[in-house]
């Protein structure tokens, strides 16, 4: 049952819908297997989030052949050293239980003290290390050659880092996940990406009011505003797949995530296209409303130059 693909640069085909699979690693087995069963070809994880293990076997224990799906893993800020950078990857492989994700990205744009500790500290603050992700980026490009990855790309960056990133590399990024919803909309931004031929790639499609983030917690939720819902009672869809929907219009893909056997196959109807005029209005809702801003906590400011740095 494929739903809506989109090409990469690469030639490789992303499904629109992804699964999304950060928190609750224990709950991830029967989530992922909920997921694929339902129709999910999508499924993203990261070393970070604990998930990988569970996600693996979920997959296994699923049945459906591995090149059959999609699958995205990052590299986490201790590894990016670039000697670190293959042994990162053959670490998330064994978890993993494969041999080849298709999709491997630079989790942050800042690198922390390489060692075992994911978190480490020097004085109290995350110990960052002077690591240019250029160069994290160019160990990443020789794992191509191994087939252990299909494509590369990266995540939470700001405009000035990807036009760094682009003059000193040689592979254009496949994909830059985000933080992309109606209330950030990063138009933009989204349109620099479109003109280089990198696909975008929503994290929090729902505007993630997660009690983790920053974000304010008056204003209600996203998916309850009353001009997706209005647009959703034409098609008979909820605000939810609605926000979905806006992401998958724009030609990008989307990482809904949920633990919920129902919502997990409510998620999956998120994949149609909106009118013209429905993505107008949707356009009127921007509020330039960040709720990841991880700056604070990972020792070094990101998205200065982008929508929703100073929102919060």
């Amino acid at each position: 049952m494929p739903g809506t693909r989109y090409k990469l640069n690469t030639g490789a085909e992303i499904p629109a819908l992804g699964f999304g699979t950060w928190q609750d690693a224990d709950a991830q087995v029967d989530a992922v297997k909920e997921a694929i069963k339902a129709g999910y070809r999508h499924i993203d994880t990261a070393k970070v989030y604990g998930t990988e293990e569970p996600v693996g076997r979920a997959i296994k224990e699923s049945g459906i052949p591995r090149n059959e799906l999609f699958v995205t893993t990052k590299l986490w800020n201790h590894e990016h050293h670039p000697n670190d950078v293959p042994k990162a990857l053959d670490g998330s492989l064994k978890d993993l239980k494969m041999d080849y994700v298709d999709l491997f990205l630079i989790h942050w744009p800042v690198a922390w003290k390489p060692g075992n500790d994911l978190f480490p500290k020097e004085n109290g603050k995350p110990a960052v290390a002077d690591i240019d992700f250029v160069d994290t980026y160019k160990a990443m490009e020789n794992l191509l050659q191994t087939g252990k990855v299909k494509a590369i790309g990266v995540s939470n960056f700001s405009k000035a880092q990807m036009e760094h990133l682009l003059k000193n590399t040689s592979v254009v990024p496949a994909v830059h996940q985000l933080e992309c919803h109606p209330w950030l909309q990063q138009t933009e931004f989204v349109n620099w990406h479109r003109e280089k031929g990198i696909h975008i790639t929503h994290y929090s499609p729902f505007g993630n009011q997660n009690e983790i983030y920053s974000g304010p917690k008056h204003l209600g939720k996203l998916i309850e505003s009353p001009e997706l819902n209005e647009i959703g009672k034409k098609y008979g869809k909820t605000g939810a797949q609605v926000a979905l929907a806006w992401g998958i219009t724009q030609g990008h893909s989307v990482l809904p995530k949920s633990k919920t056997p129902k919502r997990i196959q409510d998620n999956l109807q998120g994949d149609f296209k909106l009118s013209d005029e429905d993505m107008k209005k949707i356009k009127s809702i921007d509020k330039k409303l960040r709720f990841n801003d991880s700056s604070a906590d990972f020792g070094m400011e990101f998205f200065g130059d982008l929508d929703g740095k100073n929102s919060v």
